[in-house]
């Protein structure tokens, strides 16, 4: 009996054990299974995944100085396909703290203004030129405008508008409408007004008081014709006058034939002394009302002067035929030999008018013996006639 429980027991206590090893074999063998491959395969996923994950990673400036942090994990190598990594920074590398500006810079502007920006420094104030200067209030009322700068070449520099010529007697002729020029061409228009003009309009028996501008600045082509090459208006270079206006109420045009062709005449020498370029009637028919002036500058210093002073029309034109005077003889009795007229005369101043005809036809027939002479004379012609023919 005894017997049978030891070996019993025994039997239970190598079961127990044989199951409890054979339990932890289980265990152990599960562990090496389970971790052997475990761990080769998360190391090639996280160097696989490395390069990726310092893009990811929490970079937090260090100090200047300060040695960089030790590693979190031991170096992995990688394989041979992954991406390269950047060297390392050189220690003489300038520092990134370097380029950015103090804060205290930041703080305060140099212009010890925060809130406002630095304001740009201004463009130089372009200095006046020698006309400009020469231009004075004494000489012409011509305020400077800025520069204009058109399309195809139109425009120019130092502008000016010309107002008013002011005379050396501190009298003003006004220009009407105000002319666009540049500072040359004014001076020289102004110049002719008072040298040329005032004086004559003085001989004249009055004073000059306006100038009529038909046209100045303009940017078109020569006549207003398209595609043409750029007029002297175009450049601010021109201007267009049509009459001078007196102070006595009197307008002189310079294209009106019944001006007197000497005052006209010396209007036109004049101008052709001043101005390169001067075209009136007789130069084309773009220029028949008006006068054009300009400062064209040629080769050879070329003028160009055509107006063509025209003569005063006539009181009546030359077309219909004179009137017959009254005291006439009527044209029937002016046909008539002399003795004819004779006796046509007398009856005619007994009888005017209609009935001197029929005086005419009776005294013809009371006298057949006057009007044998002329029928006479026609066999003699007729017979010259055949002497020339044999």
């Amino acid at each position: 009996m005894n017997f049978t429980v030891r070996k019993a027991s025994r039997k239970w206590v190598t079961g127990a054990f044989g199951r409890i090893g054979a339990a932890m074999v289980t265990v152990a063998v599960a562990a090496i299974l389970i971790g052997m491959p475990v761990e080769p395969a998360w190391a090639a996923k996280r160097s696989r995944a490395a390069p990726w994950a310092d893009l990811f990673r929490d970079i937090s400036p260090r100090e200047r100085g300060a040695p960089r942090p030790a590693a979190r994990r031991a170096a992995i190598p990688l394989p041979k396909a992954a991406v390269p990594l950047p060297k390392p920074r050189p220690s003489e590398a300038p520092s990134a703290e370097r380029d950015k500006p103090d804060k205290k810079q930041q703080a305060s502007p140099p212009n010890g203004k925060p809130d406002q920006q630095a304001a740009p420094e201004p463009s130089p104030t372009p200095q006046p030129s020698a006309c400009r200067l020469a231009l004075t209030d004494q000489v012409a009322i011509a305020p400077s405008i800025p520069d204009i700068k058109g399309a195809g070449g139109c425009g120019g520099e130092d502008l000016v508008r010309l107002e008013a010529i002011v005379l050396p007697d501190k009298r003003r002729v006004s220009v009407k409408p105000a002319a666009i020029l540049r500072c040359p061409m004014a001076t020289a228009l102004a110049d002719w007004i008072r040298n040329d003009i005032a004086p004559l309009a003085i001989s004249l028996g009055s004073t000059i008081s306006d100038l009529d501008n038909f046209n100045s600045y303009e940017c078109r082509g020569r006549n207003r014709i398209v595609g043409a090459v750029l007029s002297e208006h175009g450049r601010a270079n021109a201007v267009d006058v049509r009459a001078f206006k007196l102070a006595n109420g009197r307008s002189i045009s310079l294209t009106d034939r019944t001006v007197p062709r000497q005052l006209r005449e010396t209007v036109l020498h004049s101008a052709c002394t001043r101005f390169s370029t001067v075209l009136g009637p007789g130069s084309d028919w773009y220029h028949e009302d008006h006068i054009h002036l300009d400062l064209m500058e040629r080769r050879n210093n070329y003028r160009i002067c055509q107006w063509d002073v025209w003569d005063p029309l006539p009181q009546k034109a030359p077309l219909l035929p004179a009137e017959r005077p009254d005291e006439a003889p009527p044209r029937e009795v002016a046909a008539k030999p002399d003795g004819a007229k004779s006796d046509a005369a007398k009856s005619g101043a007994a009888k005017p008018g209609a009935a001197a005809e029929p005086e005419a036809k009776k005294s013809n027939a009371e006298k057949p013996d006057e009007a044998a002479p002329s029928r006479q004379e026609k066999p003699a012609t007729k017979k010259r006639r055949k002497n020339r023919r044999s």
